[in-house]
């Protein structure tokens, strides 16, 4: 079996179990406690979070332990707004983030906050310019990702974060997908992470606050970890997950050039073989083991079921899976085609090998997919001036799939008119318009929230 979903969840680095079963020994005790089990517990401890703010970037005394990245996030979020409540309610964050951050903002505006989303080209990168055009003196904390978890595109937190600086807002940074390759430049003010991205066990966070950062743990208080963790510390995870991110960021350089060149393969190969694929993604600013691209006229799940058949283990943005009903709001975000998608995101340590059987199985598994499902075929520009699809009631990828039938049944100039009423067409419709090279006219919504979709042959 072939493990292709590292974003999600890396495998455990042999480096943290040997380090997790060490500390299941000596770290069960408690660390605050003065006898010699509490002191053994507290060094293990101290020594976890010594090499974890080495491998940030940040003083010892400004790093805690979480329960999850999602704690990290949450913790710090709702903690820099608190603290900062008297310059405002506002928070900007990018339209691309985790959940976990989106969560946050949903939650702060709820309570009264409001929340302005900056949005995202083609490639998934935020500006600068957009950012600082988002900032106001309302501002209480601006959110940015070190480097998107479902294209793997690295969006410029050091350039955003010096214009938070010189407008005097703090910036938090989810930089859960890029901490197992290296620090996060630039003068962040809070950074949350991850230890089951980098190959540590799950249940370990790490949250970071820099010193000045005006921070006001919410919930109630607790003497561990700062008063910004609540609980007892899982230290044997702790320890765990310290020791891997060191792990593999001293792997990080000889495996950040070897990953590249393997999904550089990936997004090279994909298009060749596999007609109407759209890669996505920023080519050049992403992480090394992570590419995504989409595949027309295919549903995401049974693509995703296929590969799994022929032992290969991929993630879906699309909204045709079993885990979501409607597209990815990253994918949503771009604009880009979000039917068929397929992320790719390769551990430490895989093969040529294994991506070369994968290049070579995914276009039979996309073939099938798209026999069963009727996907229109390649062909030559019919007469008809005008061609309307009735697909109300049909659920992704089928209007996209109706929309390319028709689309050869008119001729060069001619429209095709589109019903439906599934939400994912509004961003699919738009997309396929801009891979195929037609016109995208636009949408009219109806009462009953069905829309009708516009598309002019332009060839």
């Amino acid at each position: 079996m072939a493990y292709f979903d590292s974003a999600s969840s890396a495998p455990l680095h042999p480096v943290a179990r040997q380090a997790l079963q060490a500390s299941l020994d000596e770290g069960w005790a408690d660390p605050s406690r003065l006898y010699r089990e509490g002191r053994r517990a507290r060094l293990l401890l101290d020594a976890a979070r010594e090499a974890a703010a080495d491998a940030v970037g940040c003083r010892v005394d400004e790093l805690v332990f979480t329960s999850s990245g999602t704690a990290a996030a949450h913790t710090g979020i709702a903690g820099a707004l608190a603290g900062r409540r008297r310059v405002g309610r506002h928070l900007v964050v990018s339209a691309v983030e985790h959940s976990a951050v989106l969560h946050s903002a949903a939650a702060h505006e709820a309570g009264g906050g409001s929340v302005t989303e900056v949005g995202v080209d083609r490639a998934g990168a935020v500006s600068v310019d957009g950012f600082r055009e988002a900032l106001r003196d309302d501002t209480a904390l601006a959110c940015l990702q070190s480097a998107n978890h479902e294209v793997g595109t690295v969006q410029p937190v050091e350039e955003v974060a010096e214009v938070c600086r010189d407008a005097g807002v703090p910036l938090f940074v989810d930089a859960a997908q890029s901490l197992a390759w290296g620090p996060v430049a630039g003068a962040w003010s809070l950074l949350g992470g991850s230890a089951h991205k980098w190959g540590g066990p799950a249940g370990v966070g790490i949250l970071a606050v820099r010193k000045g950062v005006r921070f006001a743990p919410q919930g109630p208080a607790d003497e561990r970890e700062s008063g910004r963790a609540a609980g007892f510390e899982n230290i044997p995870g702790i320890v765990a997950a310290a020791a891997s991110l060191r792990a593999v960021r001293a792997e990080a350089a000889g495996e950040t050039a070897r990953l590249r060149e393997l999904t550089d393969r990936i997004r090279a190969r994909v298009p060749e073989l596999v007609p109407d694929v759209e890669v996505v993604g920023d080519p050049v600013r992403r992480l090394p083991h992570l590419v995504t691209f989409s595949c027309l006229y295919v549903d995401g799940e049974s693509v995703l079921h296929g590969l799994d058949q022929a032992d290969f283990s991929v993630s879906s943005g699309s909204s045709c899976t079993s885990s979501t009903l409607t597209p990815s709001h990253v994918l949503r975000a771009m604009g880009v085609v979000s039917e068929g998608n397929v992320r790719v995101s390769l551990p430490a340590g895989t093969g040529a090998g294994e991506v070369d059987r994968f290049l070579e199985v995914l276009p039979g598994v996309v073939r099938d997919v798209r026999e069963k499902l009727g996907a229109p075929v390649a062909g030559g520009a019919g007469d008809a001036a005008a061609v309307t699809v009735d697909a109300l009631g049909l659920s992704c990828p089928q209007p996209v799939i109706e929309l390319g039938r028709a689309i050869g049944r008119v001729r060069a100039g001619g429209t095709v008119t589109v019903l439906a009423d599934d939400e994912v067409a509004a961003v699919d419709i738009p997309a396929w318009c801009f891979t195929q090279g037609h016109e995208y006219v636009g949408a009219e919504e109806r009462p009953d929230g069905s829309a009708v979709y516009t598309v002019r042959r332009a060839r």
